[in-house]
C-alpha cells in the first residue's frame, strides 16, 4: 500500500463509525479515545472486516484465535469469540485495550496508551519484560517514549521493529488523521 493511500481514511471506515463510538463509550465512558481506536483499526486491517494476516490473525481488529477465544473470560460482555463479525471485533478491541490499560502504569496517558498498544501488538508478557529491563538499565519504566521503547528484552529484530513502530504510527500519524476528520479525541496531544 502506498504511504499516501495509508493516510486516507477508507470509505468503509465510516460504515463502522457509529458502532465504534458506541462500543468505545460503553467500555471507556463518554471520554473514550475514539480517534485512537479508529487509528488502531486502520493500522490493524485498514477497516477490512475480512482481513486475514499470514500468521492467522483475523477480522477488523486482527485477533489471533487464542486471544479471541480467551477474551470472553476476562471481558464476558464481548460474548463468544467472533473476530470476523465487525460488531464483535469493535467491542472486543475496546474491551481488550481497556483490560490492558488497567494493567499498565505510566506517567502520562500518551505513554500508557503507547504501552497498551505495544501489549496489544506483542503481548503483555513482553511489555512487562521490557519494563523490568528498562528499570534495570536505569531508565524510567513509566515512560514509553525514549525509555521503554528503547529496550528489547529478547524479541527477534523484526518483532521489536514492528512492535515499536506500532504505537508510534497509531498515535502520531493515524490518530491525528481521525481527530481532524471529527472522530473524537485521541490520547496523545
Amino acid at each position: 500500500m502506498s504511504s499516501a493511500r495509508a493516510l486516507d481514511i477508507p470509505d468503509r471506515a465510516y460504515k463502522y463509525r457509529s458502532t465504534l463510538i458506541r462500543c468505545a463509550r460503553v467500555e471507556w465512558g463518554l471520554a473514550a479515545p475514539v480517534a485512537t481506536f479508529a487509528a488502531q483499526l486502520h493500522q490493524e486491517s485498514l477497516w477490512r472486516a475480512d482481513a486475514k494476516s499470514p500468521v492467522g490473525a483475523g477480522g477488523l481488529a486482527q485477533f489471533m484465535p487464542p486471544t479471541a477465544n480467551w477474551l470472553p473470560e476476562v471481558a464476558p460482555q464481548v460474548g463468544k469469540a467472533d473476530p470476523f463479525n465487525p460488531g464483535w471485533a469493535l467491542r472486543a478491541l475496546t474491551a481488550y485495550d481497556l483490560w490492558l490499560w488497567k494493567r499498565i502504569q505510566a506517567t502520562t496517558g500518551c505513554d500508557r496508551m503507547a504501552m497498551t498498544l505495544s501489549a496489544y501488538n506483542g503481548g503483555l508478557g513482553w511489555l512487562r519484560r521490557d519494563v523490568r529491563l528498562t528499570k534495570t538499565l536505569g531508565l524510567n519504566p513509566r515512560l514509553w517514549w525514549k525509555h521503554v521503547e528503547t529496550v528489547n528484552a529478547g524479541r527477534a529484530k523484526w518483532a521489536i521493529k514492528e512492535n515499536r513502530g506500532y504505537p508510534r504510527r497509531i498515535l502520531f500519524l493515524l490518530e491525528p488523521l481521525y481527530e481532524k476528520a471529527g472522530w473524537g479525541k485521541g490520547v496523545c496531544p
